[in-house]
């Protein structure tokens, strides 16, 4: 089955693209731009969402929901809010179809014209500022968090299954504060809970940093991100947190009375991580044989293949081993499907990145063993069935620290400080990665030197050092460097 995906090093964009349909995660839907996520793709998901899930409401965040249409007078309120989505919207006009008087199927009915055009939800920002308003109207009201889990359209006319698609799927969360600081905190707090996340369950290291005001999202004051590096050396924002101040809140006159019998406007953040995570997690673990899933995240940890097939004894031992791993809290799948050859259920499994495969023969019963294969280094091991749980526990255990510890080593060793514009293009063409570059603070250099070299500033990292130096395209001053990368 590796055979049908292409190798990594001779392209990177079709390898991606063949572990998508060889591992079952997604295909193309008649929609173009729109994909349809598989059962075994939507798995991961649900998994990346459950764990999410608990950690926002481990924070004190509950969950709402939200209308996908929003009224296009709601988008002119927050001048660049609008100016940053316009050109993504797509928007909905009539209400009604009819038969088609030539006989061609229907048509959209010219009498069912809206009286206000809908804006199906890019974001949701205006749509949920609109009803807060109602919500908030003293400081007790405070603060208000807010999350929701839903679906975005974005019109893309370049598209890529779970990077980049018109439709996607995330959470958004939305928070109201009586200070700055405390919508600060917040948005800081958010930003350290997704590189939690993406670290300790997606195995995947991020660097965490703030937007250039070029590259900030849309109405902020200040956009928080997580970084990942991909294997092909191209980073992949992964998450991002924004401090809206209060534009929203004056946008949508949104006021708390304060303690003082005092009227004031609230303080927002928004902040979602999406779909595109799948993308993240394909393209920082994965190999030329398939799909590699961190143990955290798998929907399924671990298959018993029987060899060469089932029998009663084959059975009774797969049945002894199942009731042990599901004790220690392990999904686990016999796979009692006699039509395949083993041979051929190896390579499924490992297309689909299941993170452990048991192998169970007479011969292995005989000596009261099971062979015991890791997806992450393809190596093999006989293991005695006494305790088998604990060894899969600490397997697993293994796996998920091994394959961080790959990816992390893969980031660090694409660092690069350069201190010339000749030194940045070689490096990006050459090694590719993040480039540590200074830079004098102005957008006019930033996007000069996209137009060079298609690599943008994807952060300021937070734990930046001051470093006294100056930028590598215009040579002004600069107190400290930024990270550059081409990006998807």
């Amino acid at each position: 089955m590796a055979k049908e995906i292409t190798n990594r090093n001779d392209d990177y964009s079709q390898w991606y693209l063949d572990i998508v349909r060889k591992a079952n995660l997604a295909e193309n839907s008649a929609v173009r731009g729109c994909m349809v996520i598989k059962p075994y793709g939507f798995g991961i998901w649900e998994k990346m969402q459950a764990q999410l899930d608990k950690m926002f409401k481990e924070t004190g965040h509950t969950n709402a929901y939200f209308p996908l249409f929003i009224p296009k007078s709601f988008l002119s309120k927050e001048a660049e809010h609008v100016e940053g989505f316009a050109k993504e919207c797509a928007v909905v006009t009539h209400h009604r179809l009819m038969n088609d008087p030539n006989g061609k199927g229907v048509v959209v009915d010219p009498t069912a014209k809206l009286e206000e055009e809908l804006i199906v939800r890019p974001t949701s920002e205006t749509i949920i500022w609109n009803t807060y308003k109602d919500w908030i109207k003293s400081y007790r009201d405070l603060p208000l968090l807010i999350n929701q889990w839903a679906n975005v359209v974005r019109w893309e006319l370049r598209t890529r299954p779970f990077i980049r698609t018109a439709e996607f799927l995330w959470q958004e969360g939305h928070t109201a504060h009586a200070t700055s600081a405390e919508a600060v905190e917040e948005t800081k707090m958010i930003l350290n809970l997704y590189a939690k996340f993406a670290e300790e369950y997606m195995a995947m290291p991020v660097i965490k940093g703030v937007k250039t005001a070029n590259e900030r999202f849309a109405g902020a004051i200040d956009t928080y991100t997580i970084e990942a590096l991909m294997q092909d050396g191209k980073a992949l924002q992964a998450g991002t947190s924004h401090f809206l101040g209060q534009n929203f809140a004056k946008a949508f006159d949104v006021k708390y009375q304060n303690e003082n019998q005092k009227e004031e406007y609230v303080w927002a953040t928004s902040w979602g991580v999406s779909t595109r995570l799948m993308g993240g997690l394909i393209m920082t673990h994965s190999d030329d044989e398939g799909l590699v899933v961190p143990p955290k995240l798998a929907p399924l940890q671990v298959v018993i293949v029987p060899i060469p097939k089932t029998d009663a004894v084959i059975d009774e031992a797969a049945e002894k081993i199942i009731k042990a791993l599901k004790s220690k809290g392990i999904s686990v799948k016999y796979d009692t499907d006699n039509k395949k050859r083993p041979g051929f259920k190896f390579g499924e499994y490992e297309m689909r990145g299941i993170p452990v495969r048991l192998g169970i023969g007479k011969r292995d019963l005989e000596k009261n063993q099971v062979e015991v294969a890791r997806r992450d280094l393809k190596s093999k091991e006989s293991v005695s069935m006494d305790g088998i749980e604990n060894h899969i526990e600490n397997l697993l255990e293994e796996i998920q620290k091994s394959i961080f510890n790959k990816a992390l080593a893969f980031r660090d060793e694409r660092i690069t400080s350069v201190d010339s514009m000749d030194d940045f293009k070689n490096v990006l063409e050459t090694k590719g990665g993040f480039v540590s570059a200074h830079w004098d603070g102005t957008t006019e250099t930033e996007v000069k030197i996209k137009e060079l070299t298609k690599a943008t500033i994807r952060c300021i990292p937070i734990d930046n050092k001051l470093e006294d130096g100056v930028c590598i395209l215009t040579g002004k001053p600069s107190k400290q460097r930024v990270l550059f990368a081409k990006a998807y």
